[in-house]
């Protein structure tokens, strides 16, 4: 088993096609069939299973993948803790990132990183927390923002808590409720919700502490996108669960706290492991947070 092998393997997984996964490579399709046959045939394990327009990774190939990943992330590691070690921070950066961070400008902190080192490639991906998280784990991210429920353990990764908050209501300025000071999930059960995606973390959060209540709720749109939310809620056709600082973004429309609402923690993960470029990354995000 050789690196290049490996890198072949992860390229299928990811690719889950000979042909894109060759070019991905830089190699003629032959020979990566080769070397991935070469690979199985020294595991004694079938890796992929070959089906007429794709590739379809078995269980044995998903246990290679993750220690595939992990060894070609260390072998990039040591290229660039010897550049950092003679004053060079290269290779790149990899950030991850939901939908919405309050207070805490993602594309400054990048912008301020690429001055200091412009040898460093950037690339940033947008996706739900739990996504993210597991991207950090297995090194497939160097860095997310990601926002749980106080329960959920982060375990696998460092971690820094830069906010937590509970939800509040978003209503229209003139709605019979926008008035109150205080509102309760039970007053806004019968109330058609705009709300995240069901597949979110913060969505299921919302869902859980209805049905703590053992209250129904009527999510009528869903969308990952604040801004769509927040047109929802200002022409009148739902109401809002939000963090109270991406509410206080809301120009126009009320928000009011809700008593049995869930809290939203949001925090900066990366792995126990940084790459050089993650370490300095790290100082610019502390920078920013204490200013």
């Amino acid at each position: 088993m050789n690196l290049k092998q490996l890198e072949f393997a992860v390229a299928l997984a990811e690719e889950r096609h000979f042909t894109r996964a060759a070019e991905r490579c830089h190699v003629v399709q032959s020979a990566l069939s080769h070397q991935i046959a070469r690979l199985e045939a020294e595991l004694g394990a079938t890796l992929f299973e070959r089906l007429p327009r794709q590739v379809r990774i078995t269980p044995a190939g998903e246990a290679l993948l993750v220690q595939a990943r992990q060894a070609l992330a260390a072998v990039e590691r040591a290229r660039q803790d010897v550049a950092a070690a003679v004053g060079a921070i290269r290779g790149s950066l990899t950030v991850g990132l939901i939908s919405s961070v309050p207070r805490l400008d993602i594309v400054e902190l990048l912008a301020a990183f690429h001055a200091r080192h412009p040898q460093v490639d950037i690339e940033l991906r947008q996706d739900k927390s739990e996504t993210l998280l597991a991207a950090v784990r297995e090194r497939q991210l160097d860095f997310a923002l990601i926002g749980v429920s106080r329960q959920v353990r982060l375990e696998g990764v460092d971690s820094r808590l830069l906010l937590s908050e509970e939800l509040v209501a978003v209503l229209p300025a003139g709605h019979v409720l926008a008035r109150r000071d205080r509102l309760s999930l039970h007053e806004l059960m019968d109330l058609p919700l705009v709300d995240l995606p069901a597949s979110s973390g913060a969505r299921r959060q919302t869902d859980e502490a209805f049905a703590a209540l053992g209250l129904p709720h009527r999510v009528r749109f869903e969308t990952g996108n604040m801004q769509l939310l927040e047109r929802f809620v200002r022409r009148g056709l739902a109401i809002g669960l939000v963090p109270d600082s991406i509410a206080s973004t809301f120009a126009g429309l009320a928000r009011v706290p809700v008593s049995d609402a869930p809290q939203r923690n949001v925090h900066a993960i990366w792995s126990p492991l940084p790459t050089p470029a993650t370490r300095e990354f790290l100082k610019v995000l502390e920078e920013a947070l204490a200013e």
